[in-house]
């Protein structure tokens, strides 16, 4: 009778693992489809990252700051806190030095 009991638990742990995991990687994938907001915001986030690690002149600044103030007023001023992290954490960064 213990036998039986114990198998259940460990079918009982083995099935809420699974599914843990199934939920998991379905909502995953709803994490990557954005909003307009979100992508233009990421485009932005992306831009702004590439300036700044490429930036060799006076207009390369120029355009650094005005892709900064973009970023401020369409995106930190409208998005919550959590979306603009993740858009941070998801900015492009394998891009060669010759684009």
């Amino acid at each position: 009778m213990a036998s039986i009991i114990f198998l259940v638990i460990i079918v009982a742990v083995a099935a809420a693992l699974l599914g843990s995991v199934l939920i998991q990687s379905l909502s995953s994938i709803n994490d990557v489809i954005l909003s307009p907001v979100e992508k233009k915001c990421q485009e932005i986030a992306n831009e702004g990252y590439r300036i700044h690690t490429l930036s060799s002149g006076f207009e390369d600044n120029k355009r650094l700051l005005y892709v900064n103030d973009l970023w401020m007023k369409e995106c930190v001023s409208v998005l919550p806190t959590e979306t603009i992290f993740n858009i941070v954490n998801n900015v492009e960064r394998d891009f060669t030095f010759g684009e």
